[in-house]
This record gives C-alpha cells, structure tokens and sequence, in this order.
C-alpha cells in the first residue's frame, strides 16, 4: 500500500481534495477530525489540558471552550507548542493504527490529511506527499468567508510553514483556484501516475 500525506496551507482546499478522494474509494483519515476527537469528554488529552491550561478552557459540562483555547495558543507560540505536544503524539497513533489496519486489508492507496505533515516532521511515513495550494488572496478570501478576522487569519499562517515551502518539498501539487471539476481532474492525473483504478466514478472528471 502507498499511504498518501494530503497537506496544505488552511482555507487551500484540503477537504475538498479529501472528499474528492474519498469518493473514488480511497480510505482518508482526517487529522482535524481527530484532533476534535481526543479532547472529547473523557478523554486524557482533555483532562492534561485542563491541568496545562486552566480549568478556563473548559465550560460547565467540562468540554473544551476551543475558541478560547484557539486564542490563548496562537497570540503564543509557546503555549501552541504545550498544546501540540499534547495532541500531536496521540493523533499520530490513531492514524498510523488505521494505515496498518489498510494494509492488512490489501488497499491500495490510503490518505491522511495532515496540514502540520512537514511541521510534525512526518513526511518519513509517507510514501506520496501531496500539496493543495492557492493564491495568498484567494486564501484570504475564503476565510473571510468562514467568519474569520484578519488577526486570526494571520496568526494560523504564522504558525504553519510557508506554502511555497510545502509545495517544493511534495511530490505533487494541486491547484484549487478554478472549478470542482478542475480540481477533481488535477488528482485524477495523479491517481493515474500512481497506477490507481478507482471502483467508483469510471472516469469522471478525468479519473482512471
């Protein structure tokens, strides 16, 4: 099995590639999603960043108040280098368990969405590193639209490696300016070059 590492700067399209992926039979493990998922209720990752970060990140059914986590961790990088090293340890575990459990199940190609994948130092576990990108403006764009402010816009740029780098260390790159449908052409060309026949989709969008 090739395990795929689907990076990317934030607003670039990283879900969108991901979905698209998914519908063409891939297996895809979303490091966001996990991310949610070990400070649920319960959790050990939840009750270490109660005793790192004060009882004021909880609210009064003790989940976590992410926005104001969010705040205090990147207006410091130190404070987002305590958090990481809570969080990035288990959610590394949880997707390598589910890349072996693909290979022991004979898949071909299985993809795990990891925007901190060169941050993390990760791209050893990868066979293909593969780069969503768009303009800086369209970025911005797009994350205006989520509602988000300009400060908070660039604090997450800032804690993330520049897009160009990222680009330069993948093996592929897709570019999400234009339509879905170019979009979904772009990765179709890369499932191809790496000998990928979906089950789903027979040639939609310029997929094998």
């Amino acid at each position: 099995m090739k395990l795929i590492g689907l990076t990317g700067g934030i607003g670039m399209g990283k879900s969108k590639a991901a979905a698209l992926l998914e519908e063409r039979g891939l297996p895809v493990v979303d490091t966001d999603v996990l991310a949610r998922q070990v400070v649920e209720p319960g959790q050990p990752a939840l009750a270490e960043i109660g005793r790192v970060f004060g009882a004021e990140v909880l609210d009064a059914n003790g989940r976590l108040r992410r926005e104001e986590l969010a705040r205090r961790v990147f207006a410091d990088a130190a404070k987002r280098r305590q958090l990481e090293a809570i969080l990035h340890p288990r959610i590394r575990e949880v997707w390598q368990a589910r890349a072996a459990a693909w290979r022991a199940e004979g898949r071909a190609l299985g993809v795990v969405v990891i925007p901190l994948l060169f941050e993390t130092n990760a791209q050893a576990e990868f066979d293909v590193i593969l780069c969503v990108a768009c303009s800086a403006a369209t970025q911005q764009r797009r994350l205006l639209v989520r509602h988000w402010t300009a400060e908070q816009i660039q604090q997450r740029r800032l804690a993330q490696w520049p897009i160009a780098r990222k680009m330069e260390l993948a093996d592929f790159v897709v570019w999400t300016e234009a339509s879905p449908e170019v979009h979904a052409g772009q990765l179709g060309k890369i499932l191809q070059l790496l000998d990928y026949h979906s089950p789903r989709a027979h040639g939609k969008f310029g997929l094998p």
